[in-house]
């Protein structure tokens, strides 16, 4: 059993590591940003399986102040950073999402150092390294970083690249032996926590409420929540993981419209609203002159990008389930909870 923190609890991956951690044996603390929020968290856990919350306490700390931050440390032997602003939506001050990101996790690692954590595990993004460069890329590795200028980059993947960056330069400089590990999860979906969508999630839930009338020539990489949260216990105490970073990935890209083919052939009537038609490029090329969220669509038509998990499957011994698994889960638990179709979630400025 070991003493962890978790930053973030209340969000959605968090939320999967808490289970994952409780059900190993260890003893966890989490982050949340109010006091009131602890009462939700644990309903929202205990409705997603948790049975024993007992080994689970919270603490008050926000990422853009130093309050609560040394409690939140104390007596921890690891740290799993993974709170971090998350804007779906374009947003007029890039640095509104960079700040954030970046401050908040030199805020962490500092309170971390002084408190004497073992090791820290970095909840980064495939933003950080599969974004911006020519469609000429070979197969995508730890080996690559996302170019921070490069087409179709937005603000939330330049937060990402400058936060991780900041990390392994701190730890580098003033680390004082502290570990660093960092997780670069690619599209994550799978069952949603409570009556908020999060994440990728946010395609799954537009395709079935017919949201997206049509499937632009998009093709992604998915991973399950379930098997993100495993990756991230499995970083954190396997010995070899230190100073390593890793792929999240569960397999080969998936084309958008066979994600809808997937919902539209398993979900019977709840997926009636899902389209058949694909969009043809030069609409999307056309739209993202005058909508700013189409350009990061657009820089990638076509695109299949081609993530290297062996890394994490030798050093971590991880064995992701199939991405068609996480996008049913995903569907599943949205018509179950009847969110598929409504606006419930206020998540375009959220957490992971």
């Amino acid at each position: 059993m070991a003493n962890v923190l978790v930053t973030g609890g209340s969000g959605f991956i968090a939320g999967h590591i808490i289970i994952r951690l409780l059900e190993e044996g260890h003893d966890v603390r989490a982050t949340v940003r109010s006091p009131g929020k602890e009462k939700a968290v644990r309903a929202v856990l205990a409705d997603a399986g948790l049975r024993d919350d007992s080994a689970l306490t919270f603490v008050t700390a926000d990422l853009m102040a130093d309050e609560g931050w040394a409690e939140a440390v104390a007596g921890r032997e690891h740290v799993l950073h993974v709170a971090s602003p998350v804007h779906l939506q374009r947003v007029e001050n890039e640095n509104d999402v960079i700040d954030p990101a970046r401050e908040g996790t030199l805020r962490v690692l500092r309170a971390a150092r002084d408190a004497g954590v073992r090791r820290v595990v970095l909840t980064s993004a495939f933003h950080a390294v599969g974004f911006g460069h020519p469609h000429t890329h070979g197969t995508f590795t730890e080996e690559d970083w996302s170019v921070l200028d490069g087409p179709g980059m937005d603000a939330y993947g330049k937060s990402k690249i400058l936060a991780e960056r900041a990390a392994w330069e701190f730890v580098a400089e003033q680390g004082n032996g502290m570990e660093l590990v960092t997780m670069l999860p690619v599209a994550v979906m799978g069952p949603v926590m409570g009556d908020a969508i999060s994440g990728s999630n946010h395609v799954v839930q537009r395709i079935l409420d017919g949201g997206m009338p049509a499937y632009p020539n998009m093709w992604m990489p998915i991973v399950d929540v379930r098997d993100v949260a495993t990756a991230h216990v499995l970083a954190m105490t396997t010995p070899d993981a230190a100073g390593q970073r890793f792929l999240v990935s569960s397999g080969p890209s998936i084309a958008l419209k066979d994600v809808g083919a997937l919902l539209r052939e398993n979900l019977g009537s709840a997926a009636r609203k899902v389209p058949t038609r694909t969009m043809p490029d030069f609409v999307v090329r056309l739209a993202s002159r005058f909508q700013p969220e189409f350009r990061s669509v657009a820089a990638d038509l076509g695109f299949v990008k081609v993530v290297s998990n062996d890394k994490a499957r030798r050093v971590l011994g991880w064995q992701p389930r199939p991405a068609r698994e996480a996008v049913l889960a995903a569907g599943q638990s949205m018509v179950q909870r009847s969110l598929a179709g409504e606006a419930v979630s206020d998540n375009s400025v959220g957490r992971q």
